[in-house]
């Protein structure tokens, strides 16, 4: 199991801008078509969709980054 590292706004963020990146790449500037601007957009759109929905983002881990709150021990 992966351990959560994206929190309350990240994570808001994530799932408000990352459908709106995907549809706009796609649609918008051309995804669809194969222009490469749109697929990148597309492409940075799916994986904040993607990190939001599993709070989880693999770039944080390098740097020691967390925005989730910390666990209380039980």
């Amino acid at each position: 199991m992966l351990r959560k590292n994206v929190g309350g706004l990240d994570k808001g963020l994530r799932l408000v801008l990352g459908p709106l990146l995907l549809v706009s790449g796609l649609f918008l500037f051309g995804g669809l078509r194969g222009e490469g601007g749109g697929l990148v957009i597309a492409i940075v759109g799916l994986l904040g969709l993607a990190t939001g929905t599993s709070s989880y983002c693999p770039l944080y881990v390098p740097f020691g980054i967390s925005t989730a709150k910390a666990r209380k021990p039980a």
